[in-house]
């Protein structure tokens, strides 16, 4: 009886190894695609590293643009200060002088008479006036 059932486990065992050769060969091709994908990741990874350093390096510089730009804009801004209080200045002068002209012009005109009846006092005032005149 032994010899029959050691055929018989030698049977089983056989079905077994047939069974697991297809698995193992599939396995195999998987765990190859797997260390293929790997590479692949690790290549991407690599790539993704450099990527980002390239990308830091260019913020830094970027970084170091902006503030040198920056200061280029207050030393200007700091430069035109005193020119706006100049203009200011001049502005708030240039107000009161022409205040004032307006007042000796209004005083020097009679209040009576005007201005289209008045003669011309000059030559040049005459060849404005036909000047005027012939614009239109």
């Amino acid at each position: 009886m032994m010899g029959a059932l050691e055929w018989v486990m030698q049977g089983a065992l056989l079905l077994l190894l047939a069974v697991a050769l297809p698995v193992g060969w599939r396995l195999e091709r998987r765990i190859a695609a797997l260390r293929r994908d790997g590479a692949a990741v690790q290549s991407g990874a690599a790539g993704m590293a450099e990527a980002t350093m390239a990308a830091e390096a260019a913020l830094a510089r970027l970084r170091a643009t902006a503030e040198q730009a920056g200061r280029g804009v207050a030393e200007r801004v700091a430069q035109a200060e005193p020119l706006r209080e100049d203009l200011r200045f001049l502005i708030e002068r240039a107000e009161q002088v022409a205040d004032r002209l307006e007042g000796l012009v209004r005083a020097g005109r009679p209040a009576a008479a005007e201005p289209a009846a008045a003669a011309p006092r000059s030559e040049a005032e005459r060849d404005l006036l036909r000047a005027l005149r012939g614009g239109r």
